[in-house]
């Protein structure tokens, strides 16, 4: 090689190239299914056959079942196609789940081992499932058929789904939430987020089995429930905080008037004087709305002994407040956010949201006198959900709120040789400053929760220490 070629070459490789452009993968499609166009026929056929019969009001769900299963079962027979009784009683199962329930999803909203179903488009399903996503094999007919299934589904709570109004926030007869979103918001197609929740509330000893607690830290969250404290439970988007509410809520005694307010009704309390209120988004109008925050203020006209707010994301947190600095003392809530420290920021900033002028360091010392305890829940890779911290508001310091950790997980041994989480809350050896308030509300409380294990050293590192 010349000597200008040798220029040449290390100019080259010397001046910026331009930026690659990085291209979205696209989606593997499946093959498609043989049986589309059978599948569409008889259920074509099968609607005209029943009529009227599937609006029956007098007609229990079971009885229905019935006559769609029969009717079903003599549209096949008398099909062309031959089916093996493997794919007869296949088809069978889909199309009655078509009919009667919501399409090929139906049978992961049975399947109680299944906490999340996400449909991606109308040939991508996943599914959670112990924590982790799994793909499934399972699909829509065509971009349509996911259409109708998500009408069907927001029509059946009395909302509705179209160009106009493309995103719908609604809940299922068992408490399942329901997202949707269609185009053109989405651009792929028609997309729906179901999360679903166990039939029977988890309690603190299922919280326990399953690490999430530990027996200690369960008996001291229940003594400050019982004592009237004021409980935040901070965590990223699913965490559990949802469940660890139900289950602090179940600590409330019998004998009080408790008043829930969710965006979508989820908690299940197990006393008997409960009263459950929800919010209500805008009609197509854009009239009609009920925020969170209109029902805190209304639940204070309503007699309340403890208020249950399901999440705070708005002005709403400002009401809150007020209300437990002025005696509506035990109310429980939960917040998005990274950290007990997090958590009063972000309170902080919904505070503002309100669109009340005040100053940061009143609204500090509202939320330093009004929380008790913030309870951290975090969501590890093996996706195993637990409790991380367990912190106490202890009160204000010049301009800062006062932090003191009590019991946090063991991060030096977060996970074990096969991956899996292997922590555990430890106490710091800190004593709560409310100890004199629980002993005044006749909670008793053995002060040896509080003892810190040998070995155990409180690191600002670890975050241990605020």
């Amino acid at each position: 090689m010349s000597f200008t070629d040798r220029l040449a070459a290390a100019r080259a490789a010397t001046e910026p190239r331009p930026r690659d452009v990085i291209r979205r993968p696209e989606r593997v499609r499946r093959g498609r299914d043989p049986f589309v166009e059978l599948r569409r026929q008889v259920h074509h056929s099968l609607l005209q056959n029943l009529g009227p019969q599937l609006y029956d009001a007098e007609l229990t769900l079971d009885e229905l079942e019935v006559r769609v299963r029969q009717t079903l079962a003599e549209e096949l027979k008398g099909g062309d196609i031959p089916l093996t009784n493997a794919d007869r009683v296949r088809l069978a199962q889909e199309i009655a789940d078509d009919i009667l329930g919501y399409g090929p999803i139906e049978p992961f909203l049975r399947d109680e081992d299944i906490t999340e179903i996400m449909v991606n488009g109308f040939d991508s399903v996943y599914v959670e499932r112990s924590g982790k996503l799994y793909e499934v094999d399972a699909r829509f007919s065509d971009e349509e058929h996911l259409r109708r299934t998500i009408e069907k589904i927001v029509g059946k709570v009395g909302r509705r789904i179209d160009e106009a109004s493309p995103m719908v926030d609604a809940r299922l007869a068992d408490g399942s939430r329901v997202n949707a979103i269609i185009p053109p918001l989405a651009v792929d197609g028609c997309l729906l987020t179901i999360r679903k929740f166990s039939t029977e509330p988890l309690g603190v000893t299922d919280l326990i089995s399953f690490a999430t607690l530990t027996p200690g830290v369960a008996g001291f969250l229940r003594a400050c429930v019982t004592a009237r404290l004021n409980i935040i439970v901070s965590g990223g988007t699913g965490a559990g905080k949802t469940t660890t509410l139900n289950v602090l809520s179940h600590f409330i005694p019998d004998d009080e008037r408790i008043i829930t307010i969710e965006d979508a009704a989820e908690l299940r309390l197990r006393q008997q004087h409960v009263l459950r209120l929800e919010s209500r988004p805008p009609n197509i109008e854009g009239r009609g709305e009920v925020k969170i925050r209109d029902l805190v203020r209304n639940a204070l006209r309503m007699r309340p002994d403890r208020i249950v707010i399901g999440e705070v994301r708005d002005g709403a947190a400002l009401d809150m407040l007020q209300a437990m600095n002025t005696g509506h003392d035990g109310s429980i809530s939960t917040v998005h956010a990274n950290s007990p420290r997090d958590s009063l920021s972000r309170l902080e900033t919904m505070v503002l949201l309100a669109g009340v002028d005040l100053p940061i360091e009143a609204i500090r010392q509202q939320m330093a006198a009004a929380l008790n305890i913030i309870v951290h829940q975090s969501r590890f890779k093996d996706g195993t959900r637990r409790v991380t911290q367990v912190t106490e508001v202890v009160g204000m310091e010049g301009e800062v709120i006062t932090l003191q950790d009590l019991f946090v997980h063991d991060h030096d041994a977060a996970y074990d040789s096969a991956g899996g989480a292997a922590g555990a809350l430890v106490p710091t050896g800190l004593r709560p400053h409310f100890m004199d308030q629980l002993q005044r509300a006749g909670v008793p409380l053995d002060g040896a929760v509080f003892e810190r294990p040998s070995g155990f050293t409180v690191t600002a590192a670890a975050g241990r220490r605020r």
